[in-house]
Parts: structure tokens; sequence; C-alpha cells
């Protein structure tokens, strides 16, 4: 079974995330390997009073940019490849969706 993780984040980390995805062995599509997706997207939020954001002011709703970076990830490689990301990535709250994919039942 594989899953698509969604991983949001400033456009200058997509590189380091991609790199320690590869070593974890998530990305690989077939004979490929190091295959990410990255998306462009903008976006609100409000860090509460206990909140150390990253960017953002506390109690304030805020807008800006980010990327969210789309990788495959078999899942005995899913803990391993959220847990490598936790450790570069700087925002204080991180936000990893862990999408299900249903390919295997087409092939």
């Amino acid at each position: 079974m594989e899953y698509k993780l969604e991983i949001y984040t400033p456009e200058e980390y997509v590189t380091p995330i991609r790199d320690v995805l590869n070593a974890v062995g998530a990305g690989v599509v077939g004979d490929y390997d190091s295959v990410v997706s990255v998306v462009k997207i903008s976006g609100f939020w409000r860090p509460t009073e206990k909140a150390n954001p990253a960017t953002g002011e506390v109690g304030k709703i805020n807008f800006g940019e980010e990327v969210r970076v789309d990788v495959r990830c078999r899942k005995e490689l899913v803990r391993q490849a959220m847990t490598a990301v936790r450790e570069i990535h700087p925002y204080e709250e991180l936000a990893i969706n862990v999408i299900p994919l249903a390919n295997h039942e087409f092939e």
C-alpha cells in the first residue's frame, strides 16, 4: 500500500525535504526515485497566544505564500519519512497530510 504525503513548507525547504525523503526511500515510482511535486499555494493562519510561529504575528490573521510538497511513500516508510521531515522543518506545527492511494487496485 502506498500513501501520498502532502507537506506544507516555505519554498526554500523544498530541496532539503526532497533529500531527506529520498534518503528514507520515499518518492519512488517504478524505476525512478526523487519523484516529488511542488505546488505554490497561499493561505491564512492565526497563531494563538501560546504559539511561537515561524512566520506571522500572534493573535492576527496572517496571509502568505508557501508550497505543498507531494510525494508517494510506501506504508512501512511513512513514520520514518514524517520524522525525517520534522527534524529539518521550520514550522512549530507541521502540516503533513497522509492520504491513502488506491492505485494498486487498478494495476
